[in-house]
């Protein structure tokens, strides 16, 4: 028992304290946080605009004449489109084609990586995000009227409130793999959570140190984010009554 602590005791100090290797995590995570973070905030913002769009195309476009129902029908086809192809096609190789292609010339990996993701989860926060639109009572849509409220007014302070109640495991679970999908984000050389333990595998030879604190480190990080929504969640419940 004791050489097996010591052997782990020697691994430890080998993958993290000798040349400060802990840093490298420390970079890591926070990179990794700073992606999330941006990213979640452009994939809402993004994905609600989508859903409005979406949503309003399918309950209106019957009833709609004219130049209004034009601009509605092309939003909802470069909606579509969008839809299709991000949520077609792997979040890694958007990242490639974002670096790579469309931001060849620029040296800022932190920010590309942020729009990688955030407009690969805004495709996904869309449709998550109709599906709450689009299970709110008609009825609440004319009260909204019948109070002197537009469609713009309706949909923010009825709508979108009542759908986020609705909407909010599926959303919490979208950050959740958000998360875990900037572990992709070493393909362009950005020194992620991932990425760092294994720049210290490389370094040390040594894979299960550093790999294992990695693994914690999110498993970490997704018990609290579930943690914090369940919180979230009893406070709407509670708001309710």
């Amino acid at each position: 028992m004791a050489e097996w602590f010591d052997n782990l005791k020697s691994q430890f100090i080998l993958n993290f304290v000798d040349g400060n290797r802990w840093k490298l995590l420390v970079e890591g995570l926070g990179n990794t946080l700073k992606i999330t973070l941006v990213a979640v905030v452009i994939g809402i913002v993004l994905g609600v605009l989508i859903a409005i769009i979406r949503s309003s195309y399918d309950k209106n476009a019957d009833s709609m004449h004219g130049a209004s129902k034009a601009v509605l029908s092309v939003l909802n086809g470069i909606a579509k489109l969008y839809l299709t192809i991000i949520r077609g096609t792997p979040v890694v190789v958007q990242l490639l084609i974002m670096y790579y292609i469309i931001f060849a010339s620029s040296n800022n990996k932190i920010l590309v990586a942020i729009l990688a993701f955030g407009i690969n989860s805004g495709a996904y926060v869309a449709e998550i995000f109709r599906s709450g639109i689009m299970s709110i009572d008609a009825g609440q849509f004319e009260a909204g009227r019948a109070m002197g409220l537009n469609f713009v007014q309706t949909m923010v302070h009825i709508i979108i409130p009542q759908a986020f109640k609705n909407v909010l495991p599926a959303l919490a679970n979208e950050v959740i793999v958000l998360l875990k999908e900037t572990s992709v984000a070493g393909y362009v050389a950005i020194t992620d959570l991932t990425r760092a333990g294994n720049l210290i595998r490389g370094k040390t030879f040594s894979a299960f140190m550093p790999l294992i604190a990695v693994a914690v480190i999110y498993l970490i990080m997704v018990m609290v984010l579930s943690k914090l929504v369940s919180l979230l969640e009893r406070r709407l419940r509670a708001s309710d009554h």
